[in-house]
C-alpha cells in the first residue's frame, strides 16, 4: 500500500514536499517513482530512483527543481518541489513496481502499485 500527503496550495516560486508511505513489503528492495497527471492529460513520470537511493533520474521539465529522495528505515518516499509554477499543477502520485529487478524505472507499465494520489495546485 502507497500513501502520499503534502499536497496543497502554494504560490508560484513557492516549495511543497510530498511523502509517501509504504507498507505491505521490503521497501528497500524496489526502485521508486513519482508521477503526476494534470486535468485532460495523461499521467506522466517525474521522477525516480534505484534502491538504494544513490542514482535517480528526473523529466526534463522538473530536473533543477524537483528532488526525490527515500528513507528507507521509514519506508518513505519523498519528493521536494521548490520553484513550483502553474504549470506543475497536477494530481501526484507515488508508484512502486512489482519486481525488484528494475533499476531506474521511468515507464507506467514498470509500475504495478500506485498511491491515491494527492493534489498539487500552483496559483500565479
Amino acid at each position: 500500500q502507497l500513501v502520499e500527503s503534502g499536497g496543497g496550495l502554494v504560490q508560484a516560486g513557492g516549495s511543497l514536499r510530498l511523502s509517501c508511505v509504504a507498507s505491505g513489503r521490503t521497501f528497500s528492495n524496489y526502485a521508486m517513482g513519482w508521477f503526476r497527471q494534470a486535468p485532460g492529460k495523461e499521467r506522466e513520470f517525474v521522477a525516480a530512483l534505484t534502491r538504494s537511493g544513490l542514482t535517480t533520474t528526473y523529466a526534463d521539465s522538473v530536473k533543477g527543481r524537483f528532488t526525490i529522495s527515500r528513507d528507507n528505515a521509514k519506508n518513505t518516499l519523498y519528493l521536494q518541489m521548490d520553484s513550483l509554477t502553474p504549470e506543475d499543477t497536477a494530481v501526484y502520485y507515488c508508484a512502486a513496481p512489482g519486481s525488484t529487478s528494475y533499476y531506474l524505472p521511468k515507464s507506467k507499465g514498470q509500475y504495478d502499485y500506485w498511491g491515491q494520489g494527492t493534489q498539487v495546485t500552483v496559483s500565479s
